[in-house]
């Protein structure tokens, strides 16, 4: 990585893990810092980076170079306030359409997006782990609020944690390699580490046939890879949690949607009406792209939605994109995050309370 407001903590706390078998490397800029994690994945580690918008941008091309070669990567964005290096010191949501849409042509990623302090470790985790499994790289949309808080947290028993296996690729004597062979149920290519006797195989950011992974400029060869690796990461939606109400029911007056770290002040905001005796729901999305097989069949059963954001409005674009409902958008871009009144307030001028 290369250092950060807020995200350098994390390159900070890695260099003192060389016991557990953590490389870290300080690179002189942040394309050099995410050129050096992608070489490493592709030498069959699996490559780290963090920074914050201003770096994520300056991350992009090297981003759609680990689309294009389908290796696992993992970028860890800590959002600020932007845009250009905007508020470096204060919080903002503002980095999820860079997140979801900021590469050049089509170059989707998983997005994952933790809810507190202590989520932010499952995020990682759970990032790593699809990163491997879908060979792709995945990016974690944490925010100056949650890196910069605190609260009590069990260390999880790691036997509990979700395994995943890395399973590189190996000689076969009665078939020719093919880099590009999918699995059926991934669609994850194979992972070869170079030099590795009868694996050879060329990479690089030029289109790659189907299966022999050499530079391809026929159209319809084209046309499929973008559709291929589009529906690997639509794939991974089969293998994730369906979304569940954090508060609430199905026969509420009003859902209220959160991502990121609005989560406290609306859990907050929701319970204090719950004592007040109105019904009100709440739902927190975690995985941005792709987003849970159920979210639209819960959103349907609202007539009004709620979606308080730390930006000009973006998650509520996503949403009202992709399951075309009536969202309202709550926004708040001062570099602070919510109080719970705000959101209160809001949902009882929604209801005409």
């Amino acid at each position: 990585g290369y250092p950060i407001t807020p995200a350098s903590n994390i390159l900070h706390t890695l260099s003192n893990w060389k016991q557990f078998g953590i490389k870290t490397y300080q690179a002189e800029d942040e394309i050099a810092g995410i050129g050096a994690a992608l070489g490493a994945s592709y030498g069959g580690a699996l490559g780290i980076t963090a920074s914050s918008g201003p770096g994520i941008a300056l991350k992009s091309e090297f981003l759609g170079l680990a689309v294009m070669t389908e290796l696992p990567l993992v970028v860890i964005n800590v959002q600020r306030g932007g845009p250009s290096t905007g508020l470096p010191t204060k919080t903002e949501q503002s980095d999820l359409f860079q997140a979801v849409y900021g590469r050049n042509g089509e170059a989707p990623i998983p997005v994952i997006a933790p809810t507190t302090p202590g989520d932010c470790f499952f995020a990682t985790y759970e990032a790593c782990r699809l990163a491997v499994k879908y060979m792709t790289p995945v990016m974690v949309l944490s925010d100056g609020y949650l890196v910069n808080g605190s609260e009590p947290w069990l260390i999880p028993d790691p036997n509990k944690l979700e395994d995943f296996k890395v399973e590189f690729a190996r000689e076969n004597e009665d078939e020719k390699f093919l880099p590009y062979k999918r699995d059926e149920k991934t669609l994850a290519r194979n992972w070869a580490i170079p030099g590795t006797k009868g694996l050879e195989h060329r990479v690089g950011g030029l289109e790659k046939d189907q299966e022999t992974g050499n530079v391809s400029y026929d159209p319809e060869n084209h046309h499929q890879m973008v559709k291929i690796r589009a529906a690997k990461v639509d794939k991974i939606a089969d293998y994730i949690p369906l979304q569940e109400l954090e508060s609430g029911s199905e026969n509420s007056k009003l859902i209220v949607v959160g991502w990121g770290s609005t989560f406290g002040a609306i859990k907050t905001a929701v319970r204090d009406l719950a004592f007040e005796g109105l019904d009100v729901a709440h739902t927190q999305i975690k995985y941005i792209q792709p987003m849970p097989k159920n979210l639209g069949k819960i959103l349907s059963n609202y007539d009004k939605i709620l979606v308080p954001e730390m930006n000009n409005g973006q998650l509520i674009k996503l949403i009202r994109d992709r399951y075309l409902v009536d969202a309202k958008p709550l926004n708040k871009i001062k570099g602070m995050p919510f109080e719970a009144q705000e959101i209160k307030s809001a949902i009882l001028n929604m209801l005409n309370v």
